[in-house]
């Protein structure tokens, strides 16, 4: 009986010790996340944060400027596993790859327009180019890792078509469309490439003037949207609306329906004066009603387009929860928030003031 007491004892230090030997440091304040160690600290999610929050618009209640910290502190999570995984696998992108893709994303602006971008979102050209470093970095594992994987062939994309067959079948005509949208006063959510907002009605009924003399001279409408049009939802495609069914046509302002239906594809239509602000349409395309067959090659290509990005996504997913599994992380800020019950951390101390040498 003694000796088994003293086993059981023993088993029990032992388990204690392990314990005591799992448990983590708590890391410095600044520090809200590590992965293998690499550490991710609170001015870098700050830095994301401010980047992501329009200044202009209400301020974020604290369980919303929380969930999107916590957000960004996974992002960063992944993505420094993945920098792990590509180093090791010798895909880092290359200053040469960072710098074209740096000229890519600059062209669209004057060298004022840049400066002020970056002003505006708080970063520099050096946190700039470290970002797209990561990206394409991440990028090229991606592509070996996921994208090289996936594979279709010509009877996966007959078998979607032979199942999902009504959803081939066009009941009314569809208008696909375009827009560019300028409005006459100052939009908190403007988010062109060109940061171009008109503020009065005079500035907009200029700009909207300029924008269709550019598109008439030859501009593509797509450029030009992104450039210009002060449509959050829109602007980052190029205007596109995607397609709009005749009957929901036929709700919309009578000026804007009777714009479309005037257009043949491929033509844009003069200024349209609705909502206090100003259009520019474009018909990129008329559908008319009736069974899309599958030897249309427009049917086949959706087909195969809306099966890869569905595996894409699938692969990607799984890879990624396999290298968490592989990964040690440990998300701080995630516990502090759980702990707090939901309140933001507390800043850390500042050090005390050095006395001046005389």
């Amino acid at each position: 009986m003694q000796k088994r007491i003293f086993l059981t004892a023993g088993i029990l230090a032992l388990v204690l010790g392990l314990g005591a030997c799992k448990r983590e440091t708590p890391p410095g304040p600044d520090v809200w996340a590590t992965v293998n160690g690499k550490e991710i600290k609170k001015d870098e999610v700050e830095k994301y944060y401010r980047s992501r929050v329009n200044p202009e618009a209400q301020e974020p209640s604290q369980e919303e400027e929380l969930s999107l910290k916590l957000n960004i502190v996974d992002e960063l999570i992944n993505n420094e596993i993945l920098l792990e995984r590509a180093k090791k696998m010798g895909l880092e992108a290359g200053d040469g790859e960072v710098e074209d893709k740096f000229t890519e994303m600059k062209s669209p602006f004057t060298e004022d327009e840049f400066q002020r971008q970056l002003k505006e979102r708080g970063v520099t050209v050096d946190d700039m180019k470290r970002d797209l470093r990561r990206q394409l970095t991440i990028q090229k594992l991606l592509n070996r890792e996921v994208v090289a994987k996936v594979s279709l062939t010509d009877q996966d994309v007959r078998d979607f078509y032979d199942q999902n067959r009504a959803q081939f079948n066009v009941v009314e005509t569809q208008y696909r469309v375009s827009q560019i949208v300028v409005t006459p006063r100052k939009e908190p959510q403007v988010r062109n490439r060109k940061n171009d907002d008109a503020a009065t009605d005079a500035d907009a009924r200029r700009k909207a003037q300029a924008l269709l003399a550019q598109l008439n001279a030859g501009g593509d409408f797509a450029q030009v949207a992104m450039d210009y049009s002060e449509d959050p939802s829109t602007s980052v495609n190029g205007g596109d609306l995607g397609y709009i069914p005749e009957s929901a046509l036929a709700q919309t302002d009578p000026a804007l329906k009777r714009a479309v239906l005037a257009l043949k594809p491929g033509e844009t239509s003069p200024i349209i004066g609705v909502g206090g602000g100003y259009r520019i349409l474009k018909l990129v395309a008329r559908e008319a009603p009736g069974q899309r067959e599958f030897s249309d090659v427009k049917v086949q290509n959706s087909i195969r387009d809306a099966l890869r990005n569905r595996k894409e996504q699938l692969l990607r997913s799984a890879y990624l929860s396999v290298a968490r599994d592989e990964a040690k992380v440990l998300n701080f800020l995630a516990k502090q928030v759980l702990e707090s019950s939901g309140k933001l951390p507390a800043p850390a101390p500042k050090p005390p003031a050095q006395p001046k040498k005389q």
